[in-house]
C-alpha cells in the first residue's frame, strides 16, 4: 500500500511524514521545502507477530509495510501548472490513497500561505485541484470512447456513460469518491489515472496545548467537512509525533501515556488507512519465519495465496487454517491438531483478519 502525504505548503506535511517514517526529510519555516517526493518505508503494528515469534521460535520476524510519499506542496492553480502542480499530480496518481494534512492551530512564526487559518479551505483548494485535473483527463478519454461507439462497442458505450456521470459529478461540486465505483466500474475507464476517486483522510494537524482536549473550531470544521466527503479525521501533533519518533523505542510509550494517548500516530495512520481501504492481515508462521500479509477483505484463499506467489494460487490446492486466538490459547500447532482446531479450506474459502495459514500447491 502507498500513501501519498498531501497539503498546502506550510502545514506540518514533512513535519508529519518524519514523525511517522523516522526518514528525516527536510522541514523549514517557507513554502516548497519538499520538491522531489520524499518516500519511507514503514512496518505496520501488529502485536501478534512478536507472539507468533515466540510460539514457533522463529529465527525472523517480516512485517507487512506500508509506504508512505511525502509530495510536494500545493497551491490553487495546480490543475494548470501553478506551483509545483504537475509534478504533484503525477505523484498522486501513483498512490492508493491520500492523507491530507490541514493545519488547525494558530502560530504566527509558522509562515501561512494564506492570511488566516482556515483547514475547509485549505483542504477544498487540493480536492478543486485533484478535481479539475480529473475533469480534463476525463474529456481526453471522452474522445477516444466516443469514436469506438459509433462501432457498436457495448463495453464503449457503457464506459461512456460512466465518463458522463463522473462529469456530472465533478460539475456538481463533489469528488469521484461520492460515486462509491468498485474496481470492475473503474477498469472500464482505466480509472487509475483519477484522482479525486482516491480515498482520503484529513490529518488535523493540532499544537501541542490541545493534545487531549476537546477538538478546537478547526477540527470541527474539518470534521464536518470530512463528512460530506466520506472521509476519516485523525487529530495529531505533528510536532510532538516528531519528537516522540526521535525518542529511544521503549522510552516511547511511557511519552504517550503522559501524554494521555493510547496510541501513536503512526498507529492511527495505519489503522485508518487499513480500515479506508478494507484491508487485513493474515500471517504465516514456521522456524524459519513468521510474516504478515495485505489483502483486501473478501480475499479467497487462492488469491491471498498469491501474494505469496503466482504458483501458490495457480497450483492452489487447499488452505491449512488456524485462527491467532486458537493458536494463542492452544499454546502449539500440535495442540491445536490435538484440538481438532486446524481446518482445510478450499478455493472458496474467504479469507478472516489474523488466520495463521498455511497453503497446500501442486504446479
Amino acid at each position: 500500500m502507498k500513501i501519498g502525504v498531501v497539503g498546502l505548503p506550510n502545514v506540518g506535511k514533512s513535519t508529519l511524514f518524519n514523525a511517522i517514517t523516522e526518514a528525516g526529510a527536510e522541514c523549514a519555516n517557507y513554502p516548497f521545502c519538499t520538491i522531489e517526493p520524499n518516500v519511507g518505508v514503514v512496518a505496520v503494528p501488529d502485536e501478534r507477530l512478536a507472539v507468533l515469534e515466540k510460539i514457533y521460535t522463529a529465527k525472523r520476524v517480516v512485517p507487512a509495510v506500508i509506504e508512505f510519499v511525502d509530495i510536494a506542496g500545493l497551491v490553487k492553480g495546480a490543475s494548470h501548472g501553478e506551483g509545483l502542480g504537475n509534478k504533484f499530480l503525477s505523484h498522486i496518481r501513483e498512490c492508493d490513497a491520500i492523507i491530507e494534512v490541514v493545519r488547525c492551530f494558530d502560530d504566527e512564526n509558522i509562515i501561512n500561505v494564506s492570511d488566516t487559518v482556515d483547514p475547509v479551505r485549505d483542504a477544498d483548494t487540493i480536492n478543486t485541484e485533484l478535481m479539475l485535473a480529473d475533469l480534463e483527463s476525463i474529456e481526453k478519454r471522452r474522445a477516444r470512447f466516443e469514436k469506438t461507439v459509433k462501432s457498436g462497442d457495448k463495453k464503449a458505450v457503457e464506459a461512456l456513460e460512466l465518463l458522463t456521470r463522473m462529469t456530472e459529478c465533478i460539475n456538481n461540486g463533489k469528488s469521484l469518491r461520492s460515486l462509491k465505483l468498485d474496481y470492475e466500474k473503474l477498469s472500464l475507464v482505466d480509472g487509475q489515472f483519477l484522482l479525486s476517486v482516491k480515498p482520503i483522510i484529513y490529518c488535523a494537524n493540532i499544537s501541542e496545548n490541545d493534545i487531549g482536549q476537546p477538538s478546537n473550531r478547526y477540527v470541527e470544521a474539518i470534521r464536518e467537512y470530512a463528512k460530506a466527503d466520506g472521509a476519516a479525521v485523525i487529530d495529531i501533533c505533528a510536532k510532538v509525533e516528531n519528537e516522540i519518533s526521535q525518542l529511544p523505542k521503549d522510552e516511547r510509550a511511557e511519552y504517550l501515556d503522559a501524554l494521555g494517548l493510547s496510541k501513536s500516530g503512526l498507529e492511527r495512520v495505519i489503522t485508518s488507512g487499513y480500515e479506508l481501504l478494507g484491508l487485513m492481515s493474515y500471517l504465516t508462521a514456521g522456524e524459519k519465519e513468521v510474516r504478515a500479509w495485505t489483502i483486501e477483505k473478501g480475499t479467497t484463499a487462492p488469491k491471498a495465496a498469491g501474494k505469496i506467489h503466482s504458483d501458490f494460487e495457480r497450483g492452489f490446492i487447499r488452505a491449512e487454517i488456524v485462527s491467532y486466538d486458537d493458536l494463542v490459547s492452544c499454546g502449539s500447532l500440535a495442540a491445536v491438531k490435538a484440538a481438532g482446531k486446524l481446518r482445510s479450506e478450499g478455493k472458496d474459502y474467504v479469507m478472516k483478519d489474523g488466520d495463521v495459514v498455511e497453503f497446500k500447491f501442486n504446479v
